[in-house]
């Protein structure tokens, strides 16, 4: 596609410093930009690029020095957000999957909105009910009595298990598992020499409006009641949710992080990468969790954890200084003994 920087810096709140009239037909990075393209400057250490960039367009900031007359500036108060809004307003790419291809298979029970749209492959088990517009791609798996809202999108591979319910416009990347039995079982019994007894999983999923589910995550099916993503949720690639668990709206999950069973998160958190949640706790609204941390007990005071245990960002840091600081710590107290020997030996003479 092409369009004009006015129409651009219009759509974004920027100012136009050059043409208005030049066009453009992709974002690109600013050291692989070539001509044609807008690229986008708002982390200092790309600042070197600036000088070579074959770009036709730039993104900047208001206090950046415009040394170039070859190049049109599209100046914004905030350029890294006026970067991702030029991205998501001109340049998302159109989710291409159109009609019902041969090789689909729904079954005679299954109700299928205007507009739906199924690869090859996909299928669409019985009772299930799938909203207008949505898209199911190849290979991907929706067994019986499943809801899927209008204008949701499975990619390849997805398996959506019985009885689940997704919203709408909801995104499920490839390889994605949507209630698959949660992790339950008697354990093995030395008296009778009994193996793992297998708990039947009788609950459901239910992934609210707006949820983005990465690729290979896998949200687990309730013991009994519901394991509930709610609205606007991001969740990571490799992400783990137990059963029961509950993910309060407008939270972010990044990957490798899992969170045990019956655990319940509240809205507006933000998890790092390999979070681990102990299961049977709760974490409070407007929560931030570092890389790595495992979190052991419940967290309901507002604000940032890290560390194994978890514990407040900043006692962390101090913490962590001090562990830095062991090997001088023993350095000066054994200094201190010395002393301390030295005056026990003085005063006993």
């Amino acid at each position: 596609m092409e369009l004009t920087l006015r129409d651009v810096a219009e759509g974004v709140g920027a100012e136009i410093v050059g043409d208005g009239d030049e066009r453009v037909r992709r974002m690109a990075r600013i050291d692989h930009a070539e001509p044609g393209d807008l690229t986008f400057l708002y982390h200092r250490d790309y600042k070197k690029y600036f000088p070579d960039t074959r770009a036709s367009a730039i993104i900047v900031g208001e206090d950046f020095e415009r040394t170039r007359e070859d190049i049109v500036y599209l100046v914004a108060k905030d350029p890294k957000e006026a970067f991702y809004r030029t991205l998501i307003g001109f340049f998302t790419p159109p989710v291409v999957l159109e009609g019902i291809h041969e090789r689909a298979t729904v079954d005679p029970t299954a109700t299928l909105g205007a507009d739906v749209a199924l690869g090859a492959n996909a299928y669409v088990g019985a009772r299930t009910r799938v909203g207008d517009g949505a898209k199911i791609f190849h290979n991907a798996t929706v067994l019986e009595d499943v809801e899927i809202g209008a204008g949701s999108v499975l990619y390849p591979g997805v398996v959506v298990r019985e009885g689940c319910k997704i919203g709408k416009n909801v995104i499920v990347h490839a390889g994605a598992v949507i209630g698959a039995d949660g992790f339950g079982y008697l354990p093995p019994s030395k008296e009778t020499g009994e193996a793992h007894v297998k708990i039947p999983q009788i609950g459901d999923v239910v992934v609210e409006d707006g949820v983005e589910i990465g690729a290979n995550s896998t949200i687990d099916r309730a013991a009994m009641g519901s394991t509930v993503v709610e609205r606007d949720v991001k969740i990571d690639n490799l992400v783990l949710l137990g059963h029961n668990v509950s993910v309060g709206a407008h939270t972010a999950i990044s990957g490798q992080s899992g969170v045990s069973g019956s655990t319940k998160i509240g809205a507006r958190c933000v998890f790092g990468g390999q979070v681990g949640l102990a299961g049977h706790i709760e974490i409070g609204d407007d929560v931030s969790i570092g890389a790595k941390t495992g979190v052991s007990r419940s967290l309901l005071k507002p604000g940032a954890y890290f560390g194994i245990p978890a514990k407040e960002l900043r006692t962390t840091l101090k913490l962590e200084a001090h562990f830095r600081k062991l090997p001088e710590y023993e350095r000066r107290i054994k200094e201190l003994e010395a002393i301390v020997e030295s005056l026990a030996g003085k005063r006993d003479s």
